[in-house]
Protein backbone atom coordinates (compact mmCIF):
# COMPACT_ATOMS: atom_id res chain seq x y z
CA UNK A 1 0.00 0.00 0.00
CA UNK A 2 0.86 3.46 -0.88
CA UNK A 3 1.66 5.66 2.09
CA UNK A 4 -1.57 8.41 2.51
CA UNK A 5 -2.87 6.02 -0.60
CA UNK A 6 -6.53 4.61 0.72
CA UNK A 7 -6.88 8.46 2.69
CA UNK A 8 -6.72 10.07 -0.22
CA UNK A 9 -9.86 8.97 -1.30
CA UNK A 10 -11.57 10.20 1.11
CA UNK A 11 -14.03 7.49 1.71
CA UNK A 12 -16.67 7.81 5.00
CA UNK A 13 -14.99 4.30 6.07
CA UNK A 14 -12.26 1.88 5.12
CA UNK A 15 -12.10 -2.02 6.38
CA UNK A 16 -8.54 -3.31 5.60
CA UNK A 17 -7.14 -6.69 6.14
CA UNK A 18 -3.92 -7.30 7.57
CA UNK A 19 -1.40 -6.87 10.43
CA UNK A 20 -2.25 -4.31 12.28
CA UNK A 21 1.69 -2.80 12.15
CA UNK A 22 2.19 -3.16 9.24
CA UNK A 23 -0.82 -1.25 7.90
CA UNK A 24 -0.53 0.92 10.89
CA UNK A 25 3.27 2.18 9.19
CA UNK A 26 0.88 2.92 6.08
CA UNK A 27 -0.86 6.04 7.06
CA UNK A 28 0.39 9.41 7.48
CA UNK A 29 1.10 11.29 10.58
CA UNK A 30 -1.13 12.84 12.81
CA UNK A 31 -3.87 12.08 10.52
CA UNK A 32 -6.34 9.90 13.05
CA UNK A 33 -8.81 11.58 15.85
CA UNK A 34 -9.40 8.56 17.79
CA UNK A 35 -8.53 5.58 18.23
CA UNK A 36 -10.78 3.04 20.34
CA UNK A 37 -9.89 -0.65 20.59
CA UNK A 38 -9.24 -3.90 22.10
CA UNK A 39 -6.91 -5.86 21.15
CA UNK A 40 -6.76 -9.60 22.13
CA UNK A 41 -6.56 -10.55 25.73
CA UNK A 42 -3.30 -12.65 26.54
CA UNK A 43 -3.65 -16.27 26.28
CA UNK A 44 -7.20 -16.00 27.00
CA UNK A 45 -9.37 -16.06 23.90
CA UNK A 46 -9.33 -17.57 20.38
CA UNK A 47 -9.92 -15.21 17.31
CA UNK A 48 -10.66 -16.51 13.81
CA UNK A 49 -7.73 -15.10 11.35
CA UNK A 50 -7.55 -17.99 8.83
CA UNK A 51 -4.45 -17.84 7.07
CA UNK A 52 -3.34 -15.12 9.60
CA UNK A 53 -3.15 -17.09 12.66
CA UNK A 54 0.43 -17.10 13.45
CA UNK A 55 -0.18 -12.95 13.15
CA UNK A 56 -2.29 -13.39 16.32
CA UNK A 57 -1.63 -11.13 19.39
CA UNK A 58 -2.10 -12.98 22.71
CA UNK A 59 -0.79 -16.04 22.36
CA UNK A 60 2.74 -15.03 23.54
CA UNK A 61 3.71 -17.42 25.90
CA UNK A 62 5.46 -14.83 27.80
CA UNK A 63 3.23 -11.79 29.18
CA UNK A 64 6.30 -9.73 28.77
CA UNK A 65 6.43 -10.08 25.20
CA UNK A 66 2.67 -9.52 24.66
CA UNK A 67 3.12 -6.71 26.81
CA UNK A 68 6.21 -5.66 24.77
CA UNK A 69 4.22 -6.06 21.05
CA UNK A 70 1.22 -4.16 22.58
CA UNK A 71 3.39 -1.41 23.44
CA UNK A 72 5.11 -1.52 19.61
CA UNK A 73 1.88 -1.43 18.01
CA UNK A 74 0.52 2.02 20.02
CA UNK A 75 4.14 3.55 19.52
CA UNK A 76 2.63 3.73 15.56
CA UNK A 77 -1.01 4.44 16.97
CA UNK A 78 0.52 7.85 18.74
CA UNK A 79 2.10 8.65 15.17
CA UNK A 80 -0.95 8.60 13.32
CA UNK A 81 -2.68 10.08 15.83
CA UNK A 82 -3.31 13.81 15.95
CA UNK A 83 -1.74 16.02 18.77
CA UNK A 84 -5.37 16.63 20.48
CA UNK A 85 -6.56 12.96 19.78
CA UNK A 86 -7.17 10.15 22.31
CA UNK A 87 -6.37 6.45 22.61
CA UNK A 88 -8.89 4.27 24.14
CA UNK A 89 -7.88 0.84 25.24
CA UNK A 90 -10.33 -1.68 26.63
CA UNK A 91 -8.67 -4.72 27.85
CA UNK A 92 -9.67 -7.59 30.43
CA UNK A 93 -7.73 -9.55 33.21
CA UNK A 94 -6.23 -13.15 32.77
CA UNK A 95 -5.63 -16.06 35.40
CA UNK A 96 -2.46 -17.84 35.16
CA UNK A 97 -1.35 -20.62 37.61
CA UNK A 98 -3.77 -19.52 39.82
CA UNK A 99 -2.51 -16.08 39.99
CA UNK A 100 -4.36 -12.68 38.66
CA UNK A 101 -2.10 -11.11 35.78
CA UNK A 102 -2.55 -7.63 36.44
CA UNK A 103 -2.39 -7.63 32.52
CA UNK A 104 -4.77 -4.46 31.69
CA UNK A 105 -2.51 -2.28 33.76
CA UNK A 106 0.87 -3.95 33.13
CA UNK A 107 0.02 -2.32 29.17
CA UNK A 108 -0.77 0.51 31.08
CA UNK A 109 2.39 1.33 33.12
CA UNK A 110 4.43 0.16 29.66
CA UNK A 111 2.72 2.66 27.85
CA UNK A 112 3.22 5.53 30.24
CA UNK A 113 6.69 4.65 30.07
CA UNK A 114 6.79 4.94 26.28
CA UNK A 115 5.28 9.17 26.88
CA UNK A 116 1.56 8.70 27.11
CA UNK A 117 -0.79 10.43 29.77
CA UNK A 118 -3.68 8.04 31.31
CA UNK A 119 -6.51 10.33 31.53
CA UNK A 120 -9.01 8.07 32.85
CA UNK A 121 -9.07 3.85 34.03
CA UNK A 122 -12.93 3.29 33.29
CA UNK A 123 -14.13 0.66 35.15
CA UNK A 124 -16.90 -1.59 32.25
CA UNK A 125 -19.00 -3.29 34.53
CA UNK A 126 -20.10 -5.74 32.20
CA UNK A 127 -23.06 -6.70 34.76
CA UNK A 128 -23.24 -10.28 33.89
CA UNK A 129 -21.11 -13.29 33.49
CA UNK A 130 -20.01 -17.05 34.73
CA UNK A 131 -17.70 -18.64 36.77
CA UNK A 132 -16.72 -21.91 37.39
CA UNK A 133 -13.94 -21.29 40.28
CA UNK A 134 -14.86 -21.86 44.11
CA UNK A 135 -12.02 -19.91 45.65
CA UNK A 136 -12.69 -16.75 44.52
CA UNK A 137 -15.11 -14.18 43.95
CA UNK A 138 -17.22 -13.51 40.13
CA UNK A 139 -15.09 -11.36 37.98
CA UNK A 140 -17.95 -9.17 36.41
CA UNK A 141 -15.35 -6.19 34.86
CA UNK A 142 -13.12 -4.86 32.57
CA UNK A 143 -10.77 -1.50 32.08
CA UNK A 144 -11.15 1.03 29.85
CA UNK A 145 -7.97 3.45 29.64
CA UNK A 146 -8.18 6.53 27.99
CA UNK A 147 -5.33 7.81 27.08
CA UNK A 148 -4.10 11.06 25.13
CA UNK A 149 -0.72 12.15 23.66
CA UNK A 150 -0.20 15.99 24.69
CA UNK A 151 -1.30 17.98 27.80
CA UNK A 152 -3.84 19.78 26.06
CA UNK A 153 -6.32 17.39 23.93
CA UNK A 154 -9.85 17.89 22.11
CA UNK A 155 -12.71 16.81 24.66
CA UNK A 156 -16.23 17.68 24.16
CA UNK A 157 -17.93 17.18 27.05
CA UNK A 158 -21.01 18.86 26.30
CA UNK A 159 -21.51 16.00 23.87
CA UNK A 160 -21.40 13.72 26.77
CA UNK A 161 -23.31 15.46 29.97
CA UNK A 162 -26.21 13.82 31.77
CA UNK A 163 -29.34 15.93 31.66
CA UNK A 164 -31.23 16.57 34.78
CA UNK A 165 -34.16 14.99 35.21
CA UNK A 166 -35.22 17.73 38.06
CA UNK A 167 -35.27 21.62 38.30
CA UNK A 168 -35.73 24.15 40.74
CA UNK A 169 -38.80 25.34 41.85
CA UNK A 170 -40.31 27.51 43.85
CA UNK A 171 -41.92 26.52 47.23
CA UNK A 172 -43.34 28.78 49.55
CA UNK A 173 -42.03 31.57 48.01
CA UNK A 174 -38.31 30.16 47.77
CA UNK A 175 -36.55 29.21 45.31
CA UNK A 176 -35.67 25.39 46.00
CA UNK A 177 -32.96 23.36 44.34
CA UNK A 178 -33.47 19.93 42.10
CA UNK A 179 -32.68 18.13 45.53
CA UNK A 180 -34.51 20.67 47.84
CA UNK A 181 -31.89 22.90 49.08
CA UNK A 182 -33.07 26.66 49.47
CA UNK A 183 -29.96 28.22 51.39
CA UNK A 184 -32.27 29.18 54.17
CA UNK A 185 -29.48 27.22 56.14
CA UNK A 186 -26.44 28.23 54.88
CA UNK A 187 -27.98 31.77 55.71
CA UNK A 188 -28.30 31.26 59.03
CA UNK A 189 -25.24 29.71 59.65
CA UNK A 190 -23.39 32.50 57.99
CA UNK A 191 -25.50 34.82 60.34
CA UNK A 192 -24.24 33.37 63.61
CA UNK A 193 -20.72 32.06 62.36
CA UNK A 194 -18.39 33.09 65.14
CA UNK A 195 -15.47 32.31 62.62
CA UNK A 196 -16.23 34.64 59.79
CA UNK A 197 -15.19 38.23 59.13
CA UNK A 198 -18.09 40.79 58.68
CA UNK A 199 -16.30 41.16 55.27
CA UNK A 200 -16.54 37.51 54.75
CA UNK A 201 -20.15 37.12 55.75
CA UNK A 202 -20.95 39.76 53.67
CA UNK A 203 -19.09 38.22 50.28
CA UNK A 204 -20.30 34.82 51.53
CA UNK A 205 -24.35 36.41 51.55
CA UNK A 206 -23.58 37.85 48.38
CA UNK A 207 -22.23 34.86 46.84
CA UNK A 208 -25.35 32.54 48.46
CA UNK A 209 -27.56 35.17 46.56
CA UNK A 210 -26.25 34.69 43.34
CA UNK A 211 -26.19 30.94 43.40
CA UNK A 212 -30.16 30.87 44.16
CA UNK A 213 -30.48 33.61 41.40
CA UNK A 214 -28.42 31.71 38.78
CA UNK A 215 -31.11 28.56 39.49
CA UNK A 216 -34.59 31.59 39.26
CA UNK A 217 -32.40 32.25 36.04
CA UNK A 218 -31.84 28.68 35.03
CA UNK A 219 -28.38 28.42 34.64
CA UNK A 220 -28.09 25.65 37.26
CA UNK A 221 -30.22 23.22 39.05
CA UNK A 222 -28.36 22.57 42.47
CA UNK A 223 -25.22 23.62 44.52
CA UNK A 224 -23.88 23.08 47.91
CA UNK A 225 -21.62 25.54 50.04
CA UNK A 226 -19.59 25.13 52.52
CA UNK A 227 -18.79 27.71 54.98
CA UNK A 228 -15.35 27.93 57.49
CA UNK A 229 -16.10 26.15 60.48
CA UNK A 230 -19.45 24.54 59.41
CA UNK A 231 -19.13 21.98 56.80
CA UNK A 232 -16.22 19.37 56.13
CA UNK A 233 -13.42 20.32 52.94
CA UNK A 234 -14.01 18.08 49.89
CA UNK A 235 -10.94 15.28 49.59
CA UNK A 236 -8.72 17.44 51.81
CA UNK A 237 -8.34 20.23 54.40
CA UNK A 238 -4.71 20.89 53.31
CA UNK A 239 -4.22 23.82 51.30
CA UNK A 240 -1.47 22.56 48.69
CA UNK A 241 -3.23 19.47 47.67
CA UNK A 242 -6.57 21.08 47.90
CA UNK A 243 -7.70 24.17 45.75
CA UNK A 244 -11.70 23.78 47.77
CA UNK A 245 -8.85 24.18 50.85
CA UNK A 246 -7.21 27.25 49.65
CA UNK A 247 -10.30 28.84 48.71
CA UNK A 248 -12.35 27.96 51.69
CA UNK A 249 -8.81 29.05 54.01
CA UNK A 250 -8.90 32.46 51.71
CA UNK A 251 -12.30 33.49 51.25
CA UNK A 252 -14.40 31.49 54.29
CA UNK A 253 -16.78 29.69 52.21
CA UNK A 254 -17.03 28.04 48.46
CA UNK A 255 -19.84 26.69 46.62
CA UNK A 256 -20.06 24.02 44.48
CA UNK A 257 -22.56 24.55 41.17
CA UNK A 258 -24.27 21.80 38.99
CA UNK A 259 -24.97 23.60 35.62
CA UNK A 260 -27.80 22.76 34.26
CA UNK A 261 -26.15 21.20 31.00
CA UNK A 262 -25.86 18.39 33.65
CA UNK A 263 -23.16 16.65 34.81
CA UNK A 264 -20.42 14.24 33.79
CA UNK A 265 -20.35 10.25 33.82
CA UNK A 266 -18.11 8.90 36.59
CA UNK A 267 -15.81 6.21 35.91
CA UNK A 268 -17.69 3.35 36.26
CA UNK A 269 -20.07 2.48 33.58
CA UNK A 270 -22.57 -0.22 33.71
CA UNK A 271 -23.36 -1.67 30.17
CA UNK A 272 -23.99 -5.41 28.92
CA UNK A 273 -21.78 -7.26 26.20
CA UNK A 274 -22.92 -7.49 22.96
CA UNK A 275 -24.98 -10.45 22.29
CA UNK A 276 -25.62 -10.03 19.07
CA UNK A 277 -22.82 -10.61 17.09
CA UNK A 278 -21.04 -13.01 19.47
CA UNK A 279 -23.23 -15.74 19.19
CA UNK A 280 -21.73 -17.17 15.76
CA UNK A 281 -19.08 -15.00 14.97
CA UNK A 282 -17.21 -13.19 17.96
CA UNK A 283 -15.63 -13.88 21.29
CA UNK A 284 -15.60 -10.05 22.52
CA UNK A 285 -18.39 -7.22 20.23
CA UNK A 286 -18.08 -4.07 21.26
CA UNK A 287 -21.35 -3.01 22.74
CA UNK A 288 -22.12 0.38 20.63
CA UNK A 289 -23.22 2.23 24.23
CA UNK A 290 -19.46 1.41 25.30
CA UNK A 291 -18.51 3.37 21.88
CA UNK A 292 -20.79 5.89 22.23
CA UNK A 293 -19.68 8.45 24.67
CA UNK A 294 -15.52 7.93 23.93
CA UNK A 295 -16.58 8.92 20.47
CA UNK A 296 -18.86 11.78 20.84
CA UNK A 297 -16.56 13.41 23.09
CA UNK A 298 -13.02 12.95 21.48
CA UNK A 299 -13.89 12.50 17.80
CA UNK A 300 -15.47 15.42 16.07
CA UNK A 301 -18.03 14.93 13.41
CA UNK A 302 -16.65 14.64 10.38
CA UNK A 303 -13.30 13.01 11.63
CA UNK A 304 -11.85 9.43 11.52
CA UNK A 305 -11.68 6.70 14.75
CA UNK A 306 -9.67 4.01 14.20
CA UNK A 307 -9.66 0.48 15.40
CA UNK A 308 -6.41 -1.65 14.65
CA UNK A 309 -8.29 -4.84 15.95
CA UNK A 310 -11.65 -3.91 14.35
CA UNK A 311 -12.93 -7.72 14.57
CA UNK A 312 -16.32 -7.49 13.44
CA UNK A 313 -16.34 -3.56 13.01
CA UNK A 314 -18.06 -1.84 16.33
CA UNK A 315 -15.97 0.51 16.05
CA UNK A 316 -16.45 2.05 12.62
CA UNK A 317 -20.34 1.11 12.44
CA UNK A 318 -20.56 3.36 15.95
CA UNK A 319 -18.01 6.07 14.22
CA UNK A 320 -21.04 6.43 10.65
CA UNK A 321 -24.14 6.47 12.91
CA UNK A 322 -22.55 9.14 15.05
CA UNK A 323 -21.49 10.87 12.23
CA UNK A 324 -18.08 10.45 12.12
CA UNK A 325 -15.49 8.19 9.37
CA UNK A 326 -14.42 5.08 10.27
CA UNK A 327 -11.42 2.78 9.84
CA UNK A 328 -11.02 -0.68 10.88
CA UNK A 329 -7.91 -3.07 10.22
CA UNK A 330 -7.86 -6.82 11.17
CA UNK A 331 -5.99 -10.16 10.23
CA UNK A 332 -9.27 -11.89 9.67
CA UNK A 333 -11.05 -12.06 6.47
CA UNK A 334 -14.00 -13.86 8.12
CA UNK A 335 -14.49 -10.98 10.41
CA UNK A 336 -13.71 -8.28 7.92
CA UNK A 337 -16.58 -9.46 5.61
CA UNK A 338 -19.10 -9.42 8.81
CA UNK A 339 -17.97 -6.17 9.27
CA UNK A 340 -18.54 -5.00 5.63
CA UNK A 341 -21.84 -6.36 5.87
CA UNK A 342 -23.05 -4.86 8.77
CA UNK A 343 -22.08 -1.60 7.62
CA UNK A 344 -23.87 -2.13 4.52
CA UNK A 345 -26.84 -3.06 6.37
CA UNK A 346 -26.68 0.62 8.10
CA UNK A 347 -25.64 1.97 4.83
CA UNK A 348 -28.76 0.88 3.45
CA UNK A 349 -31.23 1.69 6.22
CA UNK A 350 -29.56 5.27 6.66
CA UNK A 351 -30.71 5.90 2.70
CA UNK A 352 -34.19 4.64 2.95
CA UNK A 353 -34.80 6.83 5.96
CA UNK A 354 -33.46 9.67 3.64
CA UNK A 355 -35.72 9.34 0.80
CA UNK A 356 -38.64 7.65 3.28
Amino acid sequence: MRKNSFLELKNEYHIIQGECLDVLKGLPNESISCVITSPPYWQLREYDAGEMNGHIIGNEKDPKEYVQKLVEIFSEVKRVLKKDGSLWLNLGDKYHNKMLMGMPWRVALAMIDDGWILRNDIIWDQMKGTQSAKDRLRDVYEHVFHFVKSKKYYYDHNEIRIKPKRKPKKYKGEMVSATGVSGKKYRKQIAESTVLSKVEKVNAEQALNDAIKAMADGEIVDFRMTIRGEQRTFHSDKTKVSGRAKELEDKGYYILKMGANGHLPSDIWRIVPEDQWRKDAHYAVFPEELLTNPIKATCPKGEYVLDPFSGTGSSVLTALKLGRKGIGIDVSSKYNEIAERRIDEFKKLRHSDLFA
